[in-house]
């Protein structure tokens, strides 16, 4: 969809809701990302029909909490669309040794769709109490909707492996009258050493709900 700016379909984010996903905990200074992954989803959903993605992207974290990124990746879920472009920033920190937090706001761009209506931007926060993460992101802007339109809750487990290894289980509720249906999603990953093996299905009819298994390999690189 969480320990990096960059994380590959856990989410989500970033869990098994997306390719990747904001952190407050990213290293601070300035990073790049690239990762790819046999099968981009978002919430559930195949954002390349299928197909495998690659990613990549630059960010800056400052001492203070406050970090700003960009990222971009394949996506071709809409006519004419070939690419997805995001631009992102946000506060996070920790409360005590147990209880963290981020807030931010993102922009996901698609610049060569032609129906010129897929573009949106979400404000999110979340809060993480040791290996349990809670978050929400709700819709500020999209073409035809209006601010608070939609709502994504979700929530993430991780359980650390004494191989060095992490699973991490995933729910995630959609809701509101922009874009697509209310759905649920579900997802289960294990990643080592950079690399995931994933499942993620929806409670969505068709295809959509269908179970999807995916594998990906990320890289951080400090700049």
């Amino acid at each position: 969809m969480k320990k990096t700016i960059l994380s590959v379909a856990l989410t989500s984010i970033l869990a098994t809701s997306t390719v990747f996903s904001t952190s407050a905990s990213a290293v601070e200074g300035l990073s790049a990302n690239v990762a790819a992954t046999s099968n981009y989803l978002w919430r559930g959903l195949e954002q390349t029909n299928g197909k495998s993605a690659v990613s990549g992207g630059i960010d800056y974290a400052a001492d203070s909490g406050f970090y700003v990124g960009t990222w971009a990746s394949n996506a071709d879920w809409a006519d004419g669309m070939t690419y997805e472009l995001d631009i992102y920033g946000g506060f996070g920190g920790s409360i005590n040794d147990s209880v963290s937090y981020d807030v931010g706001f993102i922009y996901y761009g698609y610049p060569d769709e032609t129906s010129g209506d897929a573009d949106f931007s979400e404000v999110y926060g979340s809060i993480s109490f040791n290996a349990l993460t809670v978050g929400l992101a709700v819709l500020t802007s999209g073409e035809g909707a209006d601010a608070g339109d939609t709502i994504y809750a979700n929530i993430d487990y991780s359980i650390a492996l004494s191989n060095e290894a992490e699973v991490t289980l995933h729910v995630g509720s959609y809701s509101g009258d922009w874009l697509a249906e209310d759905s649920i999603d579900y997802g289960v990953s294990i990643s080592k050493s950079g690399f995931t093996l994933g499942a993620s299905a929806t409670d969505l009819d068709g295809a959509a709900g269908d179970m999807k298994v995916y594998v990906a390999y990320a890289v951080d690189i400090d700049l």
